[in-house]
């Protein structure tokens, strides 16, 4: 008998998991017509192993679809009749899912309006059944009255899901794409779930109100082994009790590549996690060909040891965590790609990863220090270094000093630098020259109260929002109590509790001045009433 091929039956791909075999040559026996992506979709199998199946078999075409010959039906049925059957591996959920069926046709119609997905971000859609189930999981394994969900990227809108199902749930999201951002607070807002967010790029740190916040992570992160290693030591981060918190992790691989599975398990094993259940083919997507379109879940719990290691292995991840674009991890790295004549500017700082050569006794600051707090020297002039995939970072690396200058290398020229630094109006002047962005701090206008406000939240970025509104309140109306200036942001921005400016999306920035002048109408409402 040759390799692959089966007793008296078809031909079979030598490298394709045996209960994937058994369930696509259940699907082919009815000859119903099917397209290369409906057989890796409902059997899981990796689309290069379907593709080598369907190369031993007779098939007839009929454009992008295909279906066994009559004789070659045959053969599949008297194999099947032998002792081949499609097994699916158990569903802990799936018998809730029935009970939650608007739930899943409401999160359909989220999903299909949600802005389209990011390649360069390794972005693939869950089917709204997939996050539906991650929600019924949730409550059928933990008790979640009062509990905090921290959602360590959430493209699937994994958040809303739990939302609607788990309506006492309180949930965070921490993610790069402004535009996810967005949409996520506008669905909250329409459904009335209680989701809130926040900007992060993990390489640079997890956002300071999502430490130590939450008592269940969910991520599904890029599937590369430090991309794995660095979601999930950021989730770990977010756990408030390291003893009764759990990581769940999407997380798939092709059955053609072992070892690739095996390095995202090392990366876990390194941050001292068990995996306490491991749910097979539980997650389905639109697209992920590669990997059969489903991915497993995995429950990881933490152990003493989680957290530091989490702390010393987070920033150790590269910059590169993704498998396409220009953060992949077969990607160019950007050192030595940035010019390093900025001794014009005579900075008193160099912040990010700069050539040693370049202005040697100038004092250097990483990238995530900058951000986390405030630098301790008097900064004039400050040259910052963004590396390939940080760009994002822009507003908050220039919102993080009160330099009278900033310049910022890129590695590219900005997109649509208006745009994107629309919400730094109040504090800086931008000019940019090829990939480099100058910006000068502008003069205070003092006379215009709502702008005077703003510009005292932008120039204390670390500090948390609703403290330094609430003061620069009281500046302007020295007769509020800290109480009242508190309720009056509240009320003019729910979402400012207990959050810096440097985790706010851009969106939050934007619409800043604006619910600046809401408390201050709210002001002279309640003076004049």
């Amino acid at each position: 008998m040759a390799d692959g091929e089966a007793p008296n039956g078809p031909p079979i791909a030598a490298d394709m998991d045996p209960r994937r075999i058994h369930t696509a040559l259940g699907l082919l026996a009815d000859r119903r017509w099917r397209t290369l992506g409906e057989l890796v979709r409902e059997t899981g199998a990796p689309r290069r192993s379907v593709e080598s199946l369907l190369a031993g078999l007779s098939l007839e075409h009929a454009g992008d679809r295909f279906r066994p010959t009559p004789e070659q039906s045959g053969e599949i049925a008297h194999l099947l009749s032998t002792g081949y059957r499609p097994l699916e591996p158990a569903d802990p959920v799936g018998h809730l899912l029935p009970d939650h069926a608007a739930v899943v046709e409401r999160m359909a119609g989220l999903i299909e309006r949600a802005p389209r997905a990011r390649h360069v971000l390794d972005h693939v859609s869950a089917t709204p059944e997939t996050v539906v189930r991650r929600a019924l999981l949730l409550g059928a394994r933990f008790w979640l009255p009062g509990t905090r969900l921290l959602c360590v990227g959430d493209h699937d809108l994994t958040s809303l899901a739990v939302g609607l199902v788990h309506p006492s749930v309180q949930t965070t999201v921490v993610d790069v794409d402004e535009r996810i951002l967005a949409y996520i607070d506008a669905c909250a807002a329409e459904l009335g779930v209680d989701v809130r967010t926040r900007w992060a790029d993990l390489r640079l740190g997890l956002p300071a109100s999502a430490v130590a916040y939450a008592d269940l992570a969910v991520t599904d992160p890029p599937y590369t082994p430090d991309g794995v290693g660095l979601f999930v030591a950021r989730a770990v981060q977010g756990l408030r009790d390291q003893g009764q918190g759990r990581v769940l992790l999407a997380y798939g691989a092709s059955d053609r590549t072992p070892m690739l599975a095996l390095k995202v398990q090392q990366a876990l094993q390194d941050l001292n996690l068990v995996n306490e259940a491991v749910y097979p083919d539980f997650n389905r997507y639109f697209g992920a060909e590669a990997i059969g379109s489903r991915a497993d879940l995995y429950v990881l719990r933490p152990t003493g040891k989680s957290l530091p290691a989490a702390d010393a292995r987070a920033d150790r991840f590269a910059t590169a965590i993704y498998t396409q674009g220009p953060q992949a991890v077969e990607a160019r790295t950007a050192a030595g790609a940035f010019p390093d004549d900025v001794a014009d500017l005579r900075p008193d700082v160099l912040v990010g990863d700069w050539p040693k050569h370049v202005l040697p006794t100038t004092p250097r600051v990483r990238l995530t220090t900058w951000l986390a707090k405030p630098y301790a020297a008097r900064v004039r002039r400050a040259a910052v270094a963004l590396p390939p995939g940080l760009e994002g970072a822009l507003v908050r690396v220039l919102l993080a000093t009160r330099a009278e200058q900033v310049r910022v290398l890129l590695p590219d020229p900005p997109g649509d630098l208006a745009d994107e630094t629309a919400s730094l109006a109040e504090v800086y002047e931008l000019t940019l020259h090829g990939s480099t962005v100058e910006a000068v701090r502008t003069r205070p206008d003092e006379a215009d109260q709502v702008r005077r406000i703003v510009r005292a939240i932008m120039e204390r970025a670390h500090g948390k929002v609703a403290n330094v509104w609430r003061d620069a309140l009281i500046d302007a109306h020295p007769n509020l109590t800290k109480r009242q200036a508190r309720t009056l942001v509240t009320e003019a921005a729910p979402w400012a509790r207990d959050v810096t400016l440097l985790e706010l999306p851009l969106h939050r920035l934007r619409d800043l001045p604006t619910s600046v002048r809401t408390s201050l109408d709210h002001v002279t409402a309640s003076s004049t009433g």
